[in-house]
């Protein structure tokens, strides 16, 4: 049995946690904070209750996995999770609405057509297709598997099928996302709806490549999820009653200001109280930055590893508490898709970072009486994506993030008629308490680790130089995403378990 101090008590590093117990090992977590969960807040006021992180859960397979392995209790007796459907509505640019069915390639195909004239669905049926192939050619080694020693053979290669696409007298296949939607798709409706996919996670479908594509793909073949009685946090709380229930140890208010070593090997955590925690193994469930930090600024990945990504997108998101309840049909999640594309991917992935006045907005709308005082009330989430905030990129104050909240609920009321004479009050939630909650600098949100484009969109690997210091969570491999936080912690635990043999889940 083997001590392990575990750094940060974010969803990676709590599912990490929680395997080790359960292989024999004695598990202390500390957190600087109060609460367990990293970016899966609450806001709670006046009786209303909101996340203030992902709303939406997919692909719950991983953490019913986590469930399975570390009790007897699966997932669903722990929470009391809700297939969403319509899975999401989207009002388009020229006024055009679509509501989606949930995990019904048949159902979407049929909405589509019927929304945007006959043959829509069908070319989206058939780039579903093409992203189930892509998926099925990067799930594990993206998902399942420790990150490759030759990792560059994922850093070159397009697992997406592209589709010949004659332009010029030449033929060429599509190679960004923004390519896919152009030339397989063909509608600018359906590019937005792809588009979306890759905003959401703070991608510049511009640049994105090809291949993520699996992002819809999960969504469309899994389905998506919502936790009722108080929305993802509540995963939270059941991952951490798990691990309570595995006996892992948990310390908050307790911060972690270096890591200790031997011989080039871990021996424990110093902590802010001026102890030693003493460990065999040390889990880093933090940013790329503050693990440099707690190594003294030594180097933790070698040269001719996939460096830890930096930066990144953030999301400003405002919270409203509507007088009158929430009408019967109402899609749980509707995106309202920008009137100018480029202007708003300009202003996000541009060299002057700022937000444009009429943003991709996701209005989230949940029916859960766990949310709101009464039946009369409502609690509605507005997201959008933003540019981090820090250093040679601080573009917005308080006061500009005020504004921006502004045009996002400007925004909603083409969702939500009537908005402003419901609202009783909102509060707005930036990238500054994004920076709070997660450590991670500027308040930038991880992306899911993709193939191609030279590895760029790759994350550091979950062992390090060091002797016994593995990482988790969004910022090591897999990346971002509350499915690939669950499989960096599944992930960590096979290479502590197993040593570096250890291959990925069977």
């Amino acid at each position: 049995m083997a001590r392990i101090a575990v750094i940060g008590a974010g969803m990676g590093a709590m599912a990490a946690a929680a395997r080790l117990a359960v292989a024999g090992h004695r598990v202390a977590v500390y957190e600087r904070a109060r609460t367990y969960g990293g970016a899966l807040g609450r806001f709670e006021r006046d009786g209303f209750s909101f996340d203030t992180g992902p709303g939406l859960l997919p692909l719950p397979a991983v953490w019913r996995d986590l469930f399975v392995k570390t009790g007897k209790e699966p997932l669903e007796a722990c929470v009391e999770l809700a297939q969403v459907d319509p899975s999401s509505r989207h009002v388009f640019a020229d006024g055009t609405e679509v509501s989606l069915p949930n995990a019904s390639r048949a159902g979407v195909v049929a909405s589509l057509d019927e929304a945007l004239g006959r043959a829509a669905g069908q070319r989206w049926g058939d780039f579903l297709v093409r992203a189930r192939e892509t998926w099925d050619r990067t799930r594990r080694p993206l998902l399942e598997e420790p990150l490759w020693p030759n990792w560059e053979v994922l850093a070159e290669r397009e697992p997406y099928p592209a589709v010949p696409h004659k332009r010029l007298l030449r033929t060429r296949r599509a190679g960004t996302l923004a390519e896919v939607g152009a030339w397989e798709l063909r509608d600018t409706r359906l590019a937005a709806l792809l588009e979306s996919h890759a905003l959401a996670y703070g991608l510049d479908p511009r640049a994105a490549p090809a291949n993520a594509a699996v992002l819809p793909y999960m969504e469309y073949a899994f389905g998506v999820w919502y936790v009722r009685g108080g929305g993802l946090r509540e995963l939270a709380r059941a991952v951490y009653e798990r691990c309570l229930a595995r006996r892992v140890e948990f310390h908050f208010d307790s911060e972690v200001t270096g890591v200790a070593e031997k011989d080039g090997r871990v021996a424990g955590v110093e902590l802010a109280e001026g102890r030693v925690a003493e460990a065999e193994f040390v889990v880093a469930g933090v940013a790329p930055g503050v693990l440099d930090r707690l190594c003294g600024g030594s180097a933790v990945r070698g040269d001719d590893e996939v460096p830890p990504q930096r930066g990144g997108a953030s999301r400003l998101t405002v919270l409203l508490a509507l007088r009158g309840g929430r009408p019967p049909g109402t899609a749980h999640r509707t995106v309202v898709h920008t009137e100018d594309r480029e202007t708003e991917l300009d202003c996000l992935f541009g060299a002057t970072p700022g937000m444009t006045a009429r943003p991709t907005v996701t209005v989230l709308r949940p029916d859960d009486p766990g949310s709101v005082p009464d039946a009369d009330h409502e609690a509605v989430t507005l997201t959008a994506v933003v540019p981090a905030v820090g250093g040679e990129s601080d573009w917005a104050a308080a006061e500009v993030f005020d504004l921006h909240a502004e045009h996002l609920v400007s925004v909603a009321e083409r969702a939500i008629p009537g908005l402003r004479e419901r609202l009783l009050w909102q509060e707005v939630c930036t990238p500054a308490d994004v920076a709070v909650a997660t450590g991670a600098e500027g308040g930038a949100v991880p992306v899911p680790a993709l193939a191609g484009v030279g590895g760029r969109l790759l994350h550091a690997a979950n062992g390090t130089r060091v002797g016994g210091l593995f990482t988790a969570g969004g910022w090591s491999h897999p990346g971002g995403g509350l499915p690939h936080a669950g499989m960096s912690g599944a992930l960590v635990a096979g290479l502590v378990v197993e040593g570096p043999e250890f291959r990925g889940s069977q």
